[in-house]
């Protein structure tokens, strides 16, 4: 009896440790992993050496963000400033390394093989060919509120709770009638520091897209063109443009920020989007929406393609959309292929931020010129079915609940906004004349959509006439 228990016991133990192996293969719990530590090292490296930021806040701040905050005292990092290369790993192991490069920011580095590098002269390719079309927002000085509602609009936003989750803010920038009204910045923090917008960053590709279609290069109801789903069995080959753009392709990438999932996979990938092209479809296209960084850097493989490269992408940017809005201070960054990394890391001063909102109040006019498609921004900005996702942007003009909770908190029925991880917002308010900008480290769950909902409220009453 007590020799078959024993053997009972050695079944049963092999069993779980065949059922434990068996599951680290399938669900690759190390690539969970260097997701968190590629983040840390990518985030670590933008941060600080294209805003200069204090790395050891910047690290703490990293470690507070939901998905990461299990590893945060496993957890480490090296950083060499004169390489200008960060190394991130967890207890030594599953290290993931970024390193920058003059003008086109970090690139995280997979394996032996050198990433791509744009060749080209970048300052040559972001220089002004023209004055910008857009008028000047502010002088060359922070704008402090006149108003004393406006002064407690910004205290409100940058003062901290009394117990944790934490705020974070970093800029706020208030623009009314097309001039800056009011701005604030944290310590470090000035009005030329380029900020991280994270998925802000889909909002630009939405621009850049909307460019191409007021050029006659792309439609959204276009077949998506992507040379790998042209097979005539490939079900992918219905996928259009519009689809990636809303979230709705029926690709297995739906993103969970678990780790696990294949939208934060994709990061571990030198070429992203050839990463996220061979997803395979698990709904008709159109038929169900799920957020997914990883269709909006397909989108981002489409502009590269259209306009002929890497070098070519930068150049379109700057010309048909950065230059013209006298956005100044932008880093773009691009994957180990020369794909922008549409999904996730742009940076951008505050200004900037707002300078590109003013492109969407102004329904795609600047200056007497039209960039975006006359329909483009209603296009964009109505949402998709079941959500309150639009196409590149979050909208309020929508059934769903969480539409109707920004409205309860202050956020006008018709507002729209780009948004990112940790708070960055650019909140788009047609009824009130106003681009109000929300860039910080937030750890909040939400993004601190309380806070945003008392700025926005706020900014309104303290502008109303």
């Amino acid at each position: 009896m007590v020799l078959r228990k024993l053997i009972a016991g050695v079944v049963v133990t092999a069993l779980l440790l065949a059922g434990v192996a068996v599951a680290a293969v399938i669900f690759r719990p190390d690539r969970a992993i260097r997701v968190a530590t590629g983040f840390v090292a990518h985030n670590l490296c933008v941060k600080v050496f294209v805003s200069g930021l204090d790395p050891q806040t910047v690290f703490v701040e990293a470690n507070d963000r939901a998905g990461i905050r299990r590893l945060r005292y496993l957890l480490g990092y090296r950083l060499d400033a004169t390489a200008k290369t960060v190394e991130a790993s967890t207890l030594g192991f599953f290290r993931s390394r970024a390193a920058f490069h003059e003008g086109q920011g970090c690139i995280e580095l997979h394996g032996s093989k050198p990433p791509y590098l744009l060749r080209s002269d970048l300052q040559a390719l972001k220089a002004p060919k023209t004055p910008p079309l857009l008028p000047e927002i502010a002088g060359p000085g922070v704008v402090e509120p006149s108003d004393p509602a406006l002064r407690a609009a910004l205290d409100h936003a940058f003062e901290e709770p009394t117990a944790p989750p934490l705020r974070r803010t970093k800029a706020v920038v208030v623009v009314h009638d097309g001039r800056v009204i009011a701005e604030r910045y944290a310590a470090g923090v000035s009005v030329d520091t380029p900020l991280l917008g994270f998925s802000m960053t889909k909002s630009v590709v939405n621009a850049l897209i909307g460019i191409l279609t007021q050029q006659g290069l792309v439609t959204p109801s276009m077949p998506a063109p992507i040379p790998e789903w042209r097979a005539a069995s490939d079900p992918r080959r219905e996928i259009e443009v519009e689809h990636l753009m809303r979230m709705t392709s029926g690709l297995a990438l739906d993103e969970t920020n678990s780790g696990f999932d294949p939208s934060s996979q994709m990061s571990l990938h030198e070429d992203m989007a050839g990463f996220a092209v061979r997803a395979k479809l698990i709904a008709p296209p159109g038929s169900r929406w799920h957020y997914s960084s990883a269709t909006t850097q397909l989108l981002a493989r489409i502009v590269r393609d259209a306009v002929g490269g890497p070098e070519q992408t930068l150049a379109f940017a700057w010309r048909e959309l950065f230059g013209p809005l006298g956005m100044r201070h932008v880093t773009l960054e691009f994957d180990g292929v020369g794909t922008l990394q549409g999904s996730n890391w742009m940076l951008a001063s505050a200004r900037d931020w707002a300078r590109f909102g003013l492109l969407y109040l102004n329904d795609g006019v600047v200056g007497g010129k039209r960039l975006l498609h006359e329909d483009w921004v209603d296009f964009c900005i109505a949402a998709s079915p079941g959500s309150d996702y639009a196409a590149g942007f979050w909208t309020n003009r929508s059934e769903h609940p969480d539409a109707k909770g920004r409205i309860r908190l202050g956020i006008p029925h018709d507002a729209f906004f780009a948004s990112g991880d940790l708070g960055q917002r650019v909140v788009i308010l047609p009824s009130h004349n106003l681009v109000i900008v929300r860039l910080g480290d937030s750890a909040d769950p939400t993004g601190d959509i309380r806070g945003l909902g008392r700025l926005v409220s706020e900014v309104i009453a303290a502008t109303r006439p």
